[in-house]
């Protein structure tokens, strides 16, 4: 009898031990002694089990086939990266995601931290971990790669396309970043960022190729932007400098080698439409900044005597957000990036990439969201010649 309540007890143990399942545990999340609001310290853990069924009415570059980038839409066939026949059925989960993020409080104030990955390993078609960001905040600093201060993620439109407006900023750039709040929901923020320069060789190709010329980043990035939080809504204008240089890699004094100095302004935020409505979008314009666009173009062509052109760019993007209850939810706009080509550019040297897209999004619970998007892209070449692709997407998103 006494062996059968033991083996009783101990079964009950085991059980509810299982049922409460073992503490998470995060030393260097702990606040140091004496540190007010020490209790404050926490670790969160988020993300999204996330599964897109596309069907393709066109064809896009293999490579990126799991979402909609005009720059991939094929233009000459045979030839470019995608041509086939009409059509095609696309299952992904790399939107799935995960992250991590920090708050400890110090004896200089809170330090907060994010680390966070997704499968959508750009470049490549398979699925593979990814890092997005790896940031930290401590004071008015940051440092570690981040979404670049020229824009707002916040402004991203509520699509469920993974790559979203062409005309719109978006990169995640290794960053060292200083804020200063100004009062009444406004502050001024500076930031250096990593250098890139997207060089096209274009026509000075042949040359190029015994020249070993290649993009050169002696500078880091420099951008400001001033940011203002109103009961109507939220507006940024920011302004960067850059240095686009090359070199040659194949000759002894490395040249021949040179730098422009690329710059821009990306003005952006959105419109309060009464409670649960906006309207949101931003307007870029710059020469030599293709590097922090969403989606195409170069920052550097050769002009019609192959001397070293920074390359223009105009980048727009506007959706209008709206709530029709509250489960269901649509995001509807366009966007376009447009490069004012130079004479040394190929024929085939992107041009204008168009995109626009249409959703309904059901909210059947907490944490759950399916929803249906059609999406329509463009790809315009220097030479006028174009090509377009048009989708549905069907996704269902689970968060946690």
């Amino acid at each position: 009898m006494k062996k059968l309540i033991l083996a009783t007890a101990l079964a009950a143990f085991t059980v509810g031990a299982w049922a409460q399942g073992a503490p998470v545990v995060a030393p260097d999340t702990a606040a140091p002694k004496g540190t007010p609001e020490a209790d404050k310290a926490r670790l969160e853990v988020s993300g999204k089990v996330q599964l897109d069924f596309i069907y393709d009415f066109n064809r896009v570059d293999p490579t990126w086939k799991s979402t909609l980038r005009p720059s991939t839409i094929p233009v000459n066939c045979p030839g470019d990266a995608g041509c086939g026949k009409d059509g095609e059925t696309i299952f992904s989960v790399r939107q799935t995601a995960v992250s991590f993020k920090g708050f400890v409080p110090t004896e200089v104030g809170q330090l907060k931290t994010e680390v966070s990955l997704d499968l959508f390993n750009v470049g490549g078609a398979n699925t593979a971990f990814r890092l997005l960001n790896a940031w930290g905040e401590i004071g008015r600093w940051g440092a570690g790669q981040y979404y670049t201060l020229f824009m707002n993620i916040d402004t991203f439109p509520n699509t469920i396309d993974y790559w979203g407006p062409s005309g719109m900023s978006f990169i995640r750039n290794p960053q060292l970043r200083y804020t200063a709040p100004l009062g009444e929901g406004t502050q001024l923020a500076f930031s250096l960022e990593a250098p890139n320069a997207a060089i096209d060789t274009g026509k000075a190709s042949p040359i190029a190729a015994n020249l070993g010329l290649q993009g050169r980043t002696q500078y880091p990035d420099v951008i400001a932007k001033y940011s203002m939080d109103r009961k109507w809504g939220h507006a940024d204008l920011a302004g960067m400098f850059r240095s686009v240089g090359w070199e040659s890699a194949s000759t002894p004094d490395n040249e021949p080698s040179g730098a422009k100095t690329g710059w821009g302004f990306n003005l952006d935020g959105w419109l309060n439409i009464g409670d649960k409505d906006r309207v949101t979008g931003s307007l870029i314009y710059g020469e030599g900044i293709a590097s922090y666009m969403n989606d195409g173009g170069v920052d550097l062509a050769p002009g019609a005597a192959f001397q070293a052109e920074l390359v223009k760019t105009v980048g727009w993007f506007a959706y209008f957000d709206h709530t029709w209850s509250e489960r269901f939810t649509s995001s509807i706009g366009a966007s376009q990036h447009r490069q004012t080509n130079t004479d040394g550019q190929l024929a085939s040297a992107f041009k204008t990439g168009t995109y626009s897209s249409a959703n309904l999004l059901y909210k059947p619970a907490k944490n759950v969201m399916v929803g249906i998007e059609m999406l329509y892209g463009r790809l315009e070449l220097k030479d006028g010649s174009d090509n377009d692709d048009l989708r549905v997407q069907t996704t269902a998103q689970f968060k946690f």
